[in-house]
């Protein structure tokens, strides 16, 4: 993503962005500068974006930061599960399946 802020600078994000951030620069009297990815793009844009975010939850230095971050990737999921015809609430059944034949990590096992 690209735009143009009233001072004429120019700011590139050249990355996937959630649906409404191009409203929300158009909200602050700059230009956002987008183009629609195809699926196979798609794809590629939201594992970079799953690798990002995780990386941030890795140096987030607030409880507050962690929990927007998984906010994020949990988003990041339920788009993943879209692109492969599934609902997150599968996602999550699957998990709790999981779950339950292998368990979890709360008993901190290495």
């Amino acid at each position: 993503m690209l735009y143009e802020s009233g001072a004429k600078t120019e700011k590139k994000y050249n990355k996937l962005v959630r649906n409404n951030i191009p409203n929300i620069i158009s909200n602050n009297n700059e230009i956002p500068i987008t183009r629609i990815l195809s699926l196979d793009k798609l794809k590629t844009e939201l594992y970079k974006k799953l690798s990002e975010k995780c990386k941030e939850v890795l140096n987030s230095k607030t409880k507050k930061e962690t929990i927007e971050e998984l906010v994020d990737i949990l988003e990041v999921i339920k788009s993943i599960a879209k692109l492969n015809g599934e609902e997150l609430e599968k996602i999550i059944n699957i998990t709790n399946e999981k779950k339950l034949k292998k368990g979890g990590f709360d008993k901190k096992f290495i």
